[in-house]
């Protein structure tokens, strides 16, 4: 019998999920009904936000996340050199430019003392996404305190469920103005695509409520046609009043939230036992190092990723030769990430050298994500183990 192929992440779908999609599908409202509402308020109590805005994806998140902020032409974004690349795009759909910061050795986030440095060297910086890689969140508070009054747009689009190293949920506002959370089927929980930016400032839950649904306002005292001096009510009235998007939220997609969300933490638990296996089994091998490994991250991760980073050579091989023998196992490995400097539209606009992001490098040229999901069995984690062994020769 062959054994079933396992991806570096895939989303975890029960009965119940397919019930309150369908649910939804026979009901009055598929989208702009009520249950966006309900995802909302679910989400923003649980990481102790005042306010959680949904959007279709992560990435609109962090585009409309920057437009609140009044980022835009004439001022510059920096975020980690160490990510995907629409951390760094957001500030360029606003008319913005984009830098990039080192990471940290160890925990792979947004290195505080190069934020410094870098806002020292820097000019007009307003806006700051550190990202928290792999599901970890570190460093935010040092990140908060080298940002000033910089707003802090925190890409957490790996982390939902994690915490900071003070215990606060991530989201929760702790160290952030507003935080962004994708909702892509890898991803700690899954809408399909999805996201949420999280706040405890009222005015930037209006502009992203605001700018999510084409700039579109209709509640009555913030209208500026305030109607006919008699007050004869308007029901049907409505304003453009900035250039906003389409960026909603369906109900569909809020309905398989919110049963998501009621298993995240089993889900949580789940990534933690995947991982501390391989923990178990990896951490000693000669050759292999595995990130975030340390009790506190693995504790408090959101653990999107499973990392490793190998000495090729060593081994007497290439990434690329490994990746093909593994997917050739039925065992999908990926990248994450190529920095952003190094794609070429980043490059051109950036212009800047590698070897000014030792640490970014060198784990670009080490790294792997092996698979972790919470519906991989302890027989799927034995068999990538085992076959990762045996594709090194280790």
């Amino acid at each position: 019998m062959t054994s079933p192929f396992l991806g570096y992440g895939r989303q975890t779908v029960a009965q119940d999920d397919i019930d309150a999609v369908v649910a939804v599908l026979r009901g009055d409202y598929l989208t702009q009904g009520p249950l966006v509402d309900r995802f909302e308020q679910a989400l923003a109590e649980r990481v102790g936000a005042a306010y959680a805005v949904a959007v279709s994806n992560g990435t609109a998140g962090l585009h409309l996340a920057c437009l609140a902020a009044d980022f835009g032409p004439g001022q510059r974004g920096l975020t980690s050199a160490l990510t995907f690349v629409a951390s760094a795009n957001c500030f360029y759909y606003c008319g913005g430019e984009a830098g990039v910061v080192d990471v940290d050795a160890e925990t792979l986030c947004l290195s505080p003392a190069a934020l410094a440095q870098s806002l020292a060297d820097g000019d007009n910086v307003t806006a700051i996404v550190p990202v928290d890689f792999g599901g970890l969140a570190a460093g935010n508070a040092e990140l908060r305190t080298a940002a000033g009054k910089r707003v802090i747009i925190e890409d957490a689009c790996h982390a939902f469920g994690g915490d900071y190293a003070d215990g606060a949920p991530v989201g929760s506002g702790k160290h952030a103005d507003m935080t962004v959370f994708s909702f892509h089927p890898v991803k700690p929980i899954t809408t399909g695509e999805g996201g949420a930016i999280t706040t405890n400032d009222p005015e930037f839950a209006r502009r992203l409520r605001l700018l999510r649904s084409h700039g579109i306002e209709r509640e009555p005292t913030r209208l500026q046609d305030k109607g006919p001096a008699s007050g004869e009510p308007r029901p049907w009235h409505y304003e453009q009043q900035s250039l906003g998007y389409n960026y909603r939220l369906t109900d569909m997609q809020a309905a398989l939230g919110l049963t998501q969300l009621s298993k995240l933490d089993g889900f949580l638990a789940r990534r933690r036992e995947i991982a501390a296996y391989y923990d178990a089994q990896l951490t000693k091998l000669p050759g292999l190092q595995v990130p975030q490994s340390a009790p506190d991250m693995r504790r408090r991760s959101g653990m999107h990723l499973y990392l490793i980073q190998v000495d090729w050579p060593r081994f007497g091989t290439t990434r690329g030769r490994v990746m093909e023998a593994l997917r050739g196992r039925g065992i999908g490995t990926q990248v994450h990430y190529i920095p952003v400097y190094r794609q070429p539209y980043h490059a051109h606009r950036m212009a800047v050298r590698p070897a000014l992001f030792p640490n970014a490098e060198r784990y670009f040229d080490e790294c792997l994500s092996i698979p972790l999901f919470p519906s991989m069995t302890d027989t799927d984690a034995e068999r990538v183990v085992a076959v990762l062994r045996e594709v090194l020769g280790a």
